[in-house]
């Protein structure tokens, strides 16, 4: 009876067990069992998350009613295939984060401030899994706030060690709050036309209503938000900054999850809300979104090419990534859909290693990371650091990695839409990217450590999870079997139609 209940509402679940234990955390006086319920509660979120993956890989679709109102006069919960996929990617790589995040909030935040850290840290979880599993524009528009918000906490409890963070929280804030606005600006339009707030039914009435105007203002707002929120060039000036000034453990968090979120609610948007009208759509993703996706790589990769710091470094290097999944998104075809949704699984486990790594070196060397303070640290911390080089190795392409698998299914999916140019851009900046890994794998491995240099010790707490990171990129690089049948399921989902 109990196990049916708890079935029954999954979906709820997953979002309300990490809000429920936020506020316990925040009055938790030790920081040990604020990070203790934090690991609950993305351990429960995970869980939940593979059993509603299973229940939807053979194409169900689950309609959770909140307080049993019906649609579209309640709110919906929707799980399916694509919703599924980016579940377990965020609630894997989130529970895996909290894991490193121990030893890492241990050494960069207060234990007085602890508890507020992890109360924090489970709102961007709660709300970001809140926002992938909505079908309501509005209820998306509150998740969208409460996971920037908390957000912003997390990246202003860096100014502990770096004063730089309350500055990059401010910016994201402010920047933040126009993606908001924007967004919840063109849901009114839409309101206005439709006189509904959910996705499905909004998808339905939208053909047939007489929106003019209107409906081109509503899209472009609505669209334009979501830019943002996902860091897509050149709107993404937020994420560098707040990557990089970040307390380690919530840039690892942030990096591997949260823009992996607004990625899938702008896919929602394109390919569920506005599916009745292909017209609007290919405008803007042919003449819009290709071109800003493909800006990004090379921006992207350019910026992270010329920067020394390295956690600054991989931050303008998830720009250049998030183009590479807006460009298999914005093919619009079921091969580029699957191999957004594969380079979305892809590139958190490669981010998620990276930042993971990072963090660790930061706390050996108790200062930041840069091309300066890492000569040589591969041979001073060779765990650490060996995992680092799979995870740079990954995110280069190399075969038998997560990140080849990511590239080759892109790479086959704009050669069935002969898009020869965008695919030579492709190309080039995959191997401009190899320019800044190599000078981090240079300083690290080929060059000797400054005289005199301070023995470092690696904690098992930290590289532990990296390396379950790391053998992930592995073993998706070797097997890809289940990734790339759920991220075509996922495909079949979005241009299937409905929430």
């Amino acid at each position: 009876m109990m196990g049916t209940a708890i079935l029954t509402n999954l979906p709820a679940l997953l979002v309300v067990v990490p809000l429920l234990l936020a506020p316990f955390s925040a009055v938790l006086p030790i920081a040990g069992l604020a990070w203790v319920l934090a690991l609950v509660g993305t351990g429960i979120s995970f869980l939940a998350a593979l059993m509603l993956q299973s229940v939807t890989e053979n194409g169900v679709r689950i309609s959770y009613h909140l307080g049993n109102w019906e649609p579209p006069w309640g709110i919906e919960f929707v799980v399916d295939s694509a919703s599924s996929l980016t579940l377990v990617v965020m609630s894997g790589l989130g529970f895996l984060a909290t894991l490193a995040a121990r030893r890492l909030v241990a050494i960069e935040i207060a234990d007085k401030d602890s508890g507020k850290f992890y109360a924090a840290w489970l709102l961007v979880v709660g709300g970001l899994f809140g926002l992938v599993m909505t079908a309501d524009a509005f209820n998306l528009f509150v998740f969208l706030e409460i996971s920037a918000l908390a957000s912003v906490i997390l990246i202003g409890m860096g100014a502990g060690t770096d004063r730089r963070a309350l500055v990059a929280g401010y910016h994201y804030l402010v920047i933040g709050a126009v993606g908001a606005t924007f967004y919840v600006i063109g849901v009114g339009f839409i309101y206005a036309i439709t006189g509904t707030l959910n996705m499905g039914d909004m998808a339905s009435r939208l053909p047939d209503a007489a929106g003019g105007a209107a409906l081109y203002v509503g899209f472009g707002f609505m669209v334009a938000g979501m830019l943002v929120k996902a860091a897509i060039f050149p709107v993404h000036i937020w994420l560098p900054a707040a990557y990089g000034y970040a307390p380690s453990a919530v840039s690892t968090l942030l990096a591997a999850i949260a823009t992996k979120a607004a990625l899938y609610v702008l896919a929602r948007i394109f390919f569920t809300i506005f599916a009745g009208t292909p017209e609007i759509v290919d405008i803007a993703l042919s003449n819009i979104i290709v071109p800003l996706a493909v800006g990004g790589i090379f921006v992207g990769t350019i910026m992270a090419i010329y920067e020394a710091d390295i956690k600054k470094m991989f931050a303008h290097s998830s720009v250049a990534q998030i183009g590479y999944i807006a460009l298999g998104l914005a093919l619009a075809t079921p091969a580029g859909i699957s191999a957004g949704f594969i380079h979305i699984g892809n590139h958190a486990l490669i981010k998620g290693g990276i930042f993971m790594a990072i963090g660790g070196f930061v706390a050996a060397l108790g200062t930041r990371a840069s091309l300066e303070t890492i000569t040589g640290i591969g041979r001073r911390m060779p765990i650490t650091a060996t995992a680092f080089l799979i995870c740079g190795l990954s995110l280069a392409g190399l075969p038998l990695t997560a990140g080849f698998i990511s590239k080759l299914y892109l790479v086959r999916a704009i050669l069935e839409t002969n898009s020869y140019v965008i695919l030579a851009l492709v190309l080039i900046s995959s191997a401009l990217s190899v320019v800044y890994l190599w000078k981090v794998m240079e300083v690290m491995w080929m060059q000797p450590a400054p005289a005199r240099s301070p023995k470092l010790v690696e904690n098992p707490a930290i590289y532990l999870p990296l390396w379950m990171v790391a053998l992930g990129n592995i073993w998706f690089g070797i097997d890809a079997g289940w990734i790339v049948g759920a991220a075509r399921l996922a495909a079949t989902a979005l241009l299937g139609g409905g929430a």
